[in-house]
């Protein structure tokens, strides 16, 4: 359980003043800068004296998880009490690594959803899919019960700037105050509930020294040449160690931390416990704006009439997500596909996230070391510029009913402003925006060096993958996305 009094830490020390003087408030520090959002963690563990509750959806075996890894167990060695909490959904490579961290004193792991079959997953699935298709999606990182991040990113390269493939724009928050212990609490929730399951029970013993091996993946990681730009993070900023020295500039409002009950995960959350309900309720109606970004927008009849409804009434409504060349899941993006036009029609606008590229003069460690690509990740919505929503809850059935899902809504006119700002600034070069022609039909609208280019097909894609959407648009699978 988390403890309720972290104690005489240095975190207690230079938070509780800050939190004294804003009553109700909590203090937020949006982290939409990749290697700055690594950092945040790595650097909240090794201030940490007390406790790590840490809660992932994905965590790779890559460089930045390597290092993440060897963060904790730094902590856990100087007496850190140390809990993860992973969905097991993603981690196939992990079992040797997981079963060293549990043999030491100061480090607890469990998996939440987890296959009993280790070695053939898919088996899984085949006997016991109603389970298994449900996962646990909520990303947190908390440490002596004093500060927290939580947002889009879960633990891998591509999360934080660190591959050659696709990288994902995304977006955390840090959090101080009060509702740190709301964090904490649904954290404990989702530790005790049935679907967590301790990992010495499902994984092979350790061998023996193997959680040295670990311990030494991380430091080589450390001193090689991939990981430099990420060591050098970690040395200049200045983020942790300002909320240390109780130094650090924090927006300071009134926020909410909003959590799927954790029963969702075997089917049996009522209705009223989950996500959409309790977003409809904190976030409110929007009267007049919405802005919704959502990398994986999949809106059912009924959302669809939901926003039709609002945009006759005279709300303006925007909505971004990614495009075709840029979505990691073409098969979410099918589901998208067949409900732009009604939105459309009603006049919703709709903007398609472009497959980015770096400028060809930028180096490699400036642009995410060589990154040739990157998707939308970040979900985040903000209504009346006023109140915005972070975590980690797509638009879509699948966040919706069958993964669990948190977030925090804030209310704050300068952040929903700093949203509103990305939308008339950034978004109209770094999206298509989607319009309907006079007969009915679709296009896309790039702006790129001061020209608009029209596109009337999904820009740059192929015609197979035009047809693979198309073809899984008229599937009834809308309930899996």
């Amino acid at each position: 359980m988390a403890s309720s009094d972290a104690g005489d830490t240095r975190l207690e020390r230079a938070i509780t003043p800050h939190v004294s003087a804003h009553p109700g408030r909590s203090g937020i520090r949006a982290l939409p800068d990749a290697r700055e959002a690594f950092a945040a963690r790595a650097l909240l563990a090794h201030a940490a004296e007390r406790s790590l509750d840490v809660q992932y959806y994905i965590w790779r075996k890559d460089m930045t998880g390597t290092l993440l890894f060897g963060s904790l167990l730094t902590a856990a060695d100087r007496g850190v009490h140390v809990r993860l909490l992973l969905d097991d959904n993603n981690t196939s490579g992990l079992d040797a690594t997981l079963a060293a961290l549990v043999t030491h004193p100061n480090v607890e792991v469990r998996l939440f959803n987890p296959f009993v079959n280790r070695r053939f997953r898919a088996f899984g699935y085949v006997s016991d899919f109603r389970r298994l298709n449900r996962r646990m999606h909520n990303k947190s990182f908390t440490a002596d019960n004093q500060a927290s991040i939580i947002g889009g990113r879960n633990v891998g390269d591509e999360y934080f700037g660190a591959t050659e493939g696709v990288l994902f724009t995304d977006l955390d928050v840090l959090a101080v105050g009060p509702v740190v212990s709301e964090v904490s609490a649904s954290f404990d929730r989702y530790w005790d509930s049935e679907s967590s399951i301790p990992a010495e029970r499902l994984l092979s013993p350790a061998r023996p020294g193997e959680i040295a091996e670990v311990a030494e993946a991380a430091r080589r990681m450390e001193v090689s040449p991939w990981a430099a730009s990420y060591t050098r993070a970690l040395r200049d900023s200045s983020l942790v160690h300002e909320l240390v020295r109780g130094t650090l500039e924090l927006e300071w409002a009134s926020t909410h931390m909003l959590s799927d009950d954790p029963a969702k995960g075997l089917g049996v959350a009522t209705p009223e416990a989950l996500m959409p309900r309790q977003l409809r309720r904190t976030l409110g109606e929007p009267v007049t704006r919405l802005e919704l970004v959502s990398p994986y927008f999949v809106p059912t009849a009924a959302d669809v009439s939901l926003f039709v409804a609002l945009a006759k009434s005279g709300v303006e409504i925007e909505i971004l997500t990614n495009s075709l060349e840029a979505t990691n899941v073409v098969l979410v993006h099918a589901g998208y596909v067949k409900r732009r036009k009604p939105l459309l029609k009603a006049g919703v606008k709709l903007l398609e996230f472009k497959r980015a590229t770096a400028s060809p003069g930028v180096k490699k460690a400036a642009r995410g070391i060589g990154s040739s690509g990157s998707s939308l990740h970040a979900k985040t919505s903000s209504v009346d510029g006023k109140r915005v929503f972070i975590g980690s809850f797509n638009f879509d059935p699948r966040s919706a009913e069958l993964n669990t899902e948190m977030g925090f809504v804030i209310d704050s006119p300068s952040l929903a402003g700093e949203i509103d700002a990305i939308f008339r600034t950034r978004v109209p070069t770094s999206a298509y925006e989607v319009r309907l022609t006079e007969r009915g039909t679709l296009y896309w609208v790039e702006r790129r060096g001061g020209q608009l280019l029209r596109h009337d097909r999904e820009p740059g894609t192929s015609v197979w993958r035009r047809a693979l959407v198309w073809c899984l648009s008229v599937l009834p699978i809308e309930w899996l996305l």
